[in-house]
Protein backbone atom coordinates (compact mmCIF):
# COMPACT_ATOMS: atom_id res chain seq x y z
CA UNK A 1 0.00 0.00 0.00
CA UNK A 2 1.14 3.80 -0.97
CA UNK A 3 1.77 6.36 1.67
CA UNK A 4 -0.75 9.05 1.41
CA UNK A 5 0.07 11.91 -0.46
CA UNK A 6 1.05 14.42 1.51
CA UNK A 7 -1.39 17.73 2.20
CA UNK A 8 -0.58 20.68 -0.27
CA UNK A 9 1.02 23.62 1.10
CA UNK A 10 -1.14 26.73 1.52
CA UNK A 11 0.02 29.48 -0.77
CA UNK A 12 -0.29 33.06 0.65
CA UNK A 13 -1.60 35.60 -1.59
CA UNK A 14 0.76 38.38 -2.99
CA UNK A 15 0.73 41.38 -0.71
CA UNK A 16 -0.78 44.16 -2.66
CA UNK A 17 1.19 47.21 -2.85
CA UNK A 18 -1.99 49.70 -2.26
CA UNK A 19 0.52 52.28 -1.55
CA UNK A 20 -1.32 53.23 2.24
CA UNK A 21 1.17 56.70 1.94
CA UNK A 22 -0.62 58.22 -1.42
CA UNK A 23 -3.81 57.31 0.72
CA UNK A 24 -2.74 59.36 3.81
CA UNK A 25 -1.77 61.84 1.33
CA UNK A 26 -4.54 62.30 -0.57
CA UNK A 27 -6.80 62.19 2.54
CA UNK A 28 -4.85 65.29 3.89
CA UNK A 29 -4.40 67.31 0.88
CA UNK A 30 -8.43 67.10 0.08
CA UNK A 31 -9.33 67.36 3.62
CA UNK A 32 -7.02 68.30 6.29
CA UNK A 33 -4.24 70.74 4.65
CA UNK A 34 -3.85 74.63 5.19
CA UNK A 35 -5.40 74.71 1.42
CA UNK A 36 -7.56 71.52 1.21
CA UNK A 37 -9.55 70.91 -1.33
CA UNK A 38 -12.72 70.79 0.26
CA UNK A 39 -13.78 73.10 2.48
CA UNK A 40 -15.54 72.86 6.24
CA UNK A 41 -18.87 72.78 4.59
CA UNK A 42 -18.24 69.96 2.28
CA UNK A 43 -16.71 68.20 5.23
CA UNK A 44 -19.47 68.06 6.87
CA UNK A 45 -21.93 67.25 4.32
CA UNK A 46 -19.64 63.84 3.27
CA UNK A 47 -18.98 62.87 7.01
CA UNK A 48 -22.18 64.04 9.11
CA UNK A 49 -20.30 65.72 11.73
CA UNK A 50 -17.94 69.12 11.94
CA UNK A 51 -14.46 68.95 11.60
CA UNK A 52 -13.24 70.44 14.36
CA UNK A 53 -15.52 67.62 16.01
CA UNK A 54 -13.80 64.57 13.77
CA UNK A 55 -10.39 66.65 14.70
CA UNK A 56 -11.28 65.99 18.53
CA UNK A 57 -12.00 62.01 18.53
CA UNK A 58 -8.79 61.35 15.87
CA UNK A 59 -6.83 63.19 17.58
CA UNK A 60 -8.16 61.51 21.61
CA UNK A 61 -8.05 58.00 19.69
CA UNK A 62 -4.73 58.45 18.45
CA UNK A 63 -3.03 60.11 21.72
CA UNK A 64 -5.48 57.43 23.91
CA UNK A 65 -5.30 53.46 22.19
CA UNK A 66 -2.21 52.13 20.19
CA UNK A 67 -4.24 50.66 17.57
CA UNK A 68 -4.99 54.55 15.87
CA UNK A 69 -1.16 55.25 15.90
CA UNK A 70 1.24 54.92 13.00
CA UNK A 71 3.60 51.82 13.00
CA UNK A 72 5.53 49.93 11.12
CA UNK A 73 5.70 46.06 11.13
CA UNK A 74 8.10 43.46 11.07
CA UNK A 75 8.80 44.55 7.44
CA UNK A 76 9.00 47.76 8.10
CA UNK A 77 5.95 48.48 6.44
CA UNK A 78 4.23 51.42 7.56
CA UNK A 79 0.62 50.77 9.15
CA UNK A 80 -2.16 53.20 8.13
CA UNK A 81 -2.16 56.68 10.33
CA UNK A 82 -4.90 57.17 12.89
CA UNK A 83 -6.18 59.47 10.35
CA UNK A 84 -6.88 57.11 7.82
CA UNK A 85 -8.45 55.00 10.33
CA UNK A 86 -11.02 57.43 11.58
CA UNK A 87 -12.18 58.35 8.44
CA UNK A 88 -12.55 54.87 7.29
CA UNK A 89 -14.99 54.72 10.36
CA UNK A 90 -17.16 57.33 10.05
CA UNK A 91 -17.50 56.90 6.42
CA UNK A 92 -18.96 53.27 7.15
CA UNK A 93 -20.78 54.60 10.24
CA UNK A 94 -22.30 57.75 9.05
CA UNK A 95 -22.40 56.80 4.97
CA UNK A 96 -23.36 53.25 5.60
CA UNK A 97 -21.40 52.20 3.12
CA UNK A 98 -19.76 48.56 2.71
CA UNK A 99 -16.27 47.77 4.25
CA UNK A 100 -14.87 47.11 1.05
CA UNK A 101 -15.81 50.20 -0.87
CA UNK A 102 -13.31 52.08 1.43
CA UNK A 103 -10.42 50.53 -0.84
CA UNK A 104 -10.78 53.02 -3.45
CA UNK A 105 -10.27 56.33 -1.92
CA UNK A 106 -8.33 55.07 1.43
CA UNK A 107 -6.18 52.15 -0.04
CA UNK A 108 -7.61 49.84 3.16
CA UNK A 109 -8.88 46.59 3.22
CA UNK A 110 -12.23 45.39 4.39
CA UNK A 111 -10.93 43.61 7.37
CA UNK A 112 -8.91 46.81 8.58
CA UNK A 113 -11.87 49.02 7.58
CA UNK A 114 -14.02 46.84 9.53
CA UNK A 115 -11.39 46.90 12.82
CA UNK A 116 -11.37 50.51 12.62
CA UNK A 117 -14.88 50.91 12.60
CA UNK A 118 -15.14 48.35 15.82
CA UNK A 119 -12.37 50.02 17.50
CA UNK A 120 -13.75 53.38 16.91
CA UNK A 121 -16.64 53.15 18.12
CA UNK A 122 -15.38 51.30 21.89
CA UNK A 123 -13.04 53.80 22.08
CA UNK A 124 -15.57 57.09 22.03
CA UNK A 125 -17.60 55.07 24.10
CA UNK A 126 -14.55 54.38 26.38
CA UNK A 127 -13.19 58.18 26.17
CA UNK A 128 -15.79 60.40 25.97
CA UNK A 129 -19.27 58.34 27.48
CA UNK A 130 -19.37 59.65 30.92
CA UNK A 131 -19.63 63.06 29.42
CA UNK A 132 -21.33 63.16 26.05
CA UNK A 133 -23.07 59.45 25.76
CA UNK A 134 -25.49 60.40 28.62
CA UNK A 135 -29.71 60.44 28.46
CA UNK A 136 -30.30 64.20 28.35
CA UNK A 137 -32.00 65.61 32.03
CA UNK A 138 -35.42 67.33 31.73
CA UNK A 139 -33.36 70.54 31.43
CA UNK A 140 -31.23 69.52 28.80
CA UNK A 141 -34.35 68.57 26.45
CA UNK A 142 -35.92 71.38 27.46
CA UNK A 143 -32.83 73.47 26.03
CA UNK A 144 -32.49 71.51 22.95
CA UNK A 145 -36.30 71.57 22.27
CA UNK A 146 -36.00 75.47 22.54
CA UNK A 147 -32.96 76.15 20.60
CA UNK A 148 -34.51 73.40 18.27
CA UNK A 149 -37.81 75.24 17.52
CA UNK A 150 -35.81 78.72 17.27
CA UNK A 151 -33.75 77.44 14.31
CA UNK A 152 -36.27 75.23 12.75
CA UNK A 153 -39.48 75.73 13.97
CA UNK A 154 -40.95 72.71 14.26
CA UNK A 155 -40.65 70.37 17.25
CA UNK A 156 -39.71 66.55 17.06
CA UNK A 157 -36.16 66.35 17.07
CA UNK A 158 -35.03 64.66 19.82
CA UNK A 159 -36.16 61.05 18.20
CA UNK A 160 -33.83 62.20 15.04
CA UNK A 161 -30.22 61.52 14.58
CA UNK A 162 -29.87 64.34 12.14
CA UNK A 163 -30.47 66.56 15.15
CA UNK A 164 -27.46 65.71 16.47
CA UNK A 165 -25.29 67.94 13.72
Amino acid sequence: MLPPEPAPLLTRRAALNKDREEGHRRLVHDYFADNCVYQRSDFKRRFHLRKNLFQRIANAMESRYEYFKMRYDARVKRSFTGLQKCVAAIKLMTLGESPDSIDDYMRMSERTARESLYRLARGVIETFGDKYLCKPSLNDMQQLYAVHDERHGFPGMLGSIDSTM
